[in-house]
């Protein structure tokens, strides 16, 4: 009877570890998720960076491809010098763990401001970033792909 009880209390603490370090692993994700939207809205590039893989690929559609974070900060230092940005949209449409690894797609809106005075535009998309554990990022994720295209239309 002992032995069934020790048993049963092991899958009880293996059930509960495993909620637990789902439950860590999604805050730690959306800390991830959250502090690179925010570094983007301050025009930081250095900690843009820093939540991404050395080995970063961005596919954006056509030829326009980020490979690595050297033409990463490339891009983004370019691209804050014109425009600040600002994430006005970030629906979460779904997210997958598995093992080290995590997968979200959502929709986004993002405003698009010009620093010579022209109007916003707004980028609206859907995008699929693959995560995976990284023990130098703040959170404990970095991105290592993304592929963005546009957003289904709104019914």
């Amino acid at each position: 009877m002992k032995f069934i009880a020790a048993i049963i209390l092991t899958f009880f603490l293996a059930g509960k570890s495993n909620a637990q370090t789902a439950v860590q692993d999604s805050i730690s994700l959306e800390q991830t998720t959250r502090a690179i939207r925010d570094a983007f809205g301050r025009g930081d590039v250095a900690a843009i960076v820093a939540l991404h893989h050395p080995d970063v690929i961005k596919y954006f559609g056509g030829d326009n491809v980020v490979n690595g974070r050297a033409a990463l900060a490339k891009g983004l230092t370019e691209m804050f010098k014109a425009s600040k940005l600002e994430f006005i949209e970030n629906d979460i449409e779904s997210t997958a763990f598995n093992g080290s690894t995590a997968f979200q797609t959502a929709i986004f809106t993002i405003k698009v401001i010009p620093k010579n005075g022209a109007e916003p535009t707004y980028a609206h998309g859907r995008s699929m970033v693959i995560y995976v554990r990284y023990k130098d990022s703040p959170y404990g994720w970095v991105s290592i792909r993304e592929m963005a295209q546009a957003a289904p239309a709104e019914k």
